[in-house]
């Protein structure tokens, strides 16, 4: 097996991990869901969006790598490094849609304080 061979099969694992992570958490997100909203949570929806949406940051993660990894071993032509470049530039756009959505805030921002009690 040659190097080409090689970095294909290793993109490809990551990219099957990828999806399978997408998968998993969409499942567990609405098994959690399903059972929080038994119990009579009042916040499930919420629990649910932040759970699945944590899924599909990781997901994206490692989409992306397995891009990175393909386009920068495989094939670095100019035209291949333009659409990884676009591939990574919306993923990351979705990244930080997906992070506003999850937490209230950009990645870049810091938390709030905690407040003392009263």
């Amino acid at each position: 097996m040659g190097f080409t061979e090689t970095i294909e099969w290793v993109g490809k694992a990551i990219d099957s991990a990828g999806v399978a992570v997408l998968v998993v958490g969409a499942l567990a997100a609405a098994v959690r869901a399903a059972r929080s909203a038994r119990s009579g949570s009042s916040d499930t929806y919420r629990q649910f969006r932040q759970q699945l949406g944590r899924s599909i940051l990781l997901g994206l993660e490692l989409l992306v790598a397995a891009d990175i990894i393909r386009t920068v071993a495989v094939t670095p032509t100019l035209s291949s490094v333009l659409v990884l470049a676009l591939i990574v530039a919306i993923r990351t756009f979705l990244s930080f849609s997906l992070e506003l959505e999850i937490t209230g805030r950009w990645p870049w921002q810091k938390p709030a304080p905690d407040r003392p009690s009263e």
